[in-house]
């Protein structure tokens, strides 16, 4: 039987409540309260509690853990993501998945580990004043988190899912490499996407929440955190109420939250939506603007032979040759990767009805797909979207898409497509409401160059979200300092991927980890009860 570390902490006595099980009002006090629970929050809550700091992490979703993990999409779904795994842009035309559990979306992602690319980082420097975020400035930061979550070269050989995409690259004179993954003992099961049952991957739900909660932190789940209380220039409370799931109401009572510092750490949606519901002060108008995804476009083939993208490490091998053909701001690149396929997801993103629909689910097991994630936020044309609250005060993203994300996605389309068949594909579909099967690269290279490429045509989906409340030095033009400080409120910080002043053109967990160790351990020594010599 696998070991529980969740349920073992709890029966261990851990502090932890369940906010939606909570009828009374609280009043909880610490020296720092932690609005979310993912890399950021996670990495932060284990520094400051080590530091002998008192420490309240708030997380909207639930608390599950490796016993609720059972490899069904029907269940991970509903339980462990933000809107069921719907949560789309204003328009409807991207869907966003993002994590909804304690542990957020290191909980369901499928591990992915990039530092952020050199050619990000000197943009930050030059455009965004950014002194402090030089390669040599962040890789001692990386190198922490990389020990402390096993981040490495996975040793195993490829799914063939993804050894397609590696083969297609090769045959094309095209570079493909392995990506690191955080993980300790994986059983390359293939369901990362839905918790991991073996507790292998290294997620803050088995890393850095344990750490924190183990030296005394409080744990609050199913809480959300409505709003900051701000007199003058100081965070006074924060008030929080229980919500039983997605889509719920908030519950009756309250959680009075009373702390010297607030950290917030709730993701590129959720930190700018606290801020927004709290009125902070934001002189220039800044929270919420400059948000920014990968916007991700598919292209599906049907291979003569068994792939079965269901079975093994999900996302192992990856091509940065379209990221770095194009300088930063120019011409928009994107980053080649081939993600799980499993049979709810595909179900709803393949294209067609009936028997068109049937005809793709019939080849499921043939199946193989490769994913292009674009870069965007670098060209002056690309200013993203902005986090906006609905009349019930929950967040959407309105995200609309220019000339220069549409021309990457055509770009991107005839990149995978060409992959695709130089590694043996059948037929090749880019996924998008008016393509239609294809069966040699010719005919597909025709075929894409006359898509329409507009809103709710092509199929766009992402995963991460950043930016939002960008990091700078000059409060007129960002939100937070290098620090993540907030410029205008003297005890709150925002310590997560909303800091980014663009995407960074990487799976940005391993991004978001190194800089919220910095600013967690700067924190820690301003907070820190003085220690004996």
């Amino acid at each position: 039987m696998i070991a529980d570390p969740i349920r073992e902490g709890i029966a261990g006595g851990w502090k932890i409540i369940d906010a939606a099980a909570t009828e009374r009002d609280l009043t909880l006090e610490a020296d720092v309260v932690i609005a979310g629970s993912g890399a950021g929050g996670g990495v932060t809550a284990e520094i400051l509690a080590q530091a002998g700091l008192s420490v309240v992490i708030v997380e909207e979703g639930p608390l599950k853990s490796s016993s609720d993990f059972r490899m069904r999409e029907r269940e991970a779904y509903p339980q462990l993501y933000q809107e069921s795994a719907g949560r789309q842009t204003k328009d409807k035309a991207i869907t966003i998945f993002q994590g909804r559990s304690v542990g957020g979306s290191t909980t369901v992602n499928w591990t992915s580990s990039f530092r952020t690319p050199p050619g990000t980082l000197e943009h930050w420097r030059r455009v965004h004043g950014l002194s402090r975020a030089g390669a040599a400035d962040l890789d001692p930061w990386f190198a922490r988190m990389e020990e402390r979550l096993s981040i490495a070269p996975w040793p195993v050989a490829p799914n063939e899912n993804n050894d397609i995409l590696r083969r297609g690259c090769e045959k094309l004179g095209l570079p493909a490499a392995a990506i690191r993954r955080n993980v300790k003992g994986c059983w390359n099961l293939g369901y990362c996407g839905m918790g991991c049952p073996t507790n292998a991957k290294q997620s803050m739900l088995v890393t850095t929440i344990p750490g924190a909660l183990s030296r005394g932190a409080t744990l609050v789940h199913r809480a959300r955190l409505e709003r900051l209380v701000v007199s003058g220039d100081r965070v006074v409370h924060g008030i929080a109420r229980g919500v039983a799931g997605p889509g719920s109401q908030p519950g009756a009572g309250t959680i009075r939250l009373v702390a010297r510092h607030f950290v917030l750490a709730s993701g590129a949606i959720g930190s700018p939506a606290i801020l927004l519901r709290s009125a902070v002060a934001d002189p220039q108008d800044l929270v919420g603007r400059r948000t920014f995804l990968h916007p991700t476009v598919v292209s599906a083939a049907v291979m003569p032979w068994a792939v079965k993208g269901f079975e093994g490490a999900p996302q192992t091998i990856y091509s940065d040759h379209f990221l770095d053909s194009f300088p930063v701001d120019g011409p928009v690149g994107y980053k080649l990767e081939a993600p799980p396929l499993h049979p709810i997801l595909a179900g709803i993103t393949l294209p067609g009805h009936g028997s068109v629909h049937g005809n793709w689910m019939r080849d499921f097991t043939n199946l193989q797909v490769v994913i292009a994630l674009l870069r965007d936020g670098f060209h002056p044309a690309s200013s993203g979207g902005r986090v906006q609250l609905r009349d019930d005060g929950t967040p959407e993203l309105d995200y609309p898409v220019g000339e220069v994300l549409w021309d990457g996605m055509r770009r991107a389309y005839l990149s995978m497509a060409e992959i695709q068949f130089a590694a043996g594909a059948k037929t090749v579909m880019s996924l998008h409401a008016d393509g239609v099967p294809m069966a040699s690269w010719a005919q597909a290279k025709a075929a894409i160059l006359s898509l329409p490429m507009a809103a709710l045509h092509a199929r766009v989906v992402s995963a991460p979200v950043m930016g939002g409340c960008a990091m700078g030095p000059d409060a007129r033009s960002a939100v937070v300092d290098e620090r993540g400080r907030h410029h205008h409120v003297g005890n709150l910080s925002v310590h997560d991927g909303s800091v980014f002043p663009t995407s960074i053109g990487a799976n940005p967990q391993l991004s978001i980890y190194g800089l919220a160790a910095r600013m967690a351990t700067e924190l820690a020594g301003e907070l820190a009860p003085a220690r004996p010599a």
